[in-house]
């Protein structure tokens, strides 16, 4: 069974950081591409980020270019997203994804 677990979120100030994990089990994580993506209140479902098995490949949304970056760690079967210099707009619930199937997110809220 496919298991997508989010964590890591919480309250943060503006320009702050937060490292967002995603444990997995059920599938061969170290060999397939996944996916971070956010909903914040009111509006759709966004992706932010697509994690390859090469780090030098992974690709962005241009709203979070620069300031958000996707890790994994196999041997741990966990996903990493490390959110720095936060911006309001940031908030919302994070989900990694991978296919069809999401997690059940975690919540970043920015806010001073």
């Amino acid at each position: 069974e496919v298991q997508l677990v989010e964590s890591g979120g919480g309250l943060v100030q503006p320009g702050g950081s937060l490292r967002l994990s995603c444990a997995t089990s059920g599938f061969p994580f170290s060999t397939v591409a996944m996916s971070w993506e956010r909903q914040a209140p009111g509006k759709d479902l966004e992706w932010v980020a697509t994690d390859y098995t090469r780090s030098s490949s992974n690709t962005y949304s241009t709203l979070v270019q620069g300031r958000f970056t996707s890790s994994r760690d196999n041997a741990k079967k966990t996903l990493y997203l490390q959110l720095d210099a936060l911006k309001t707009e940031d908030t919302a619930v994070y989900y990694c994804q991978y296919g069809s199937l999401r997690g059940p997110g975690t919540q970043v809220t920015v806010s001073s």
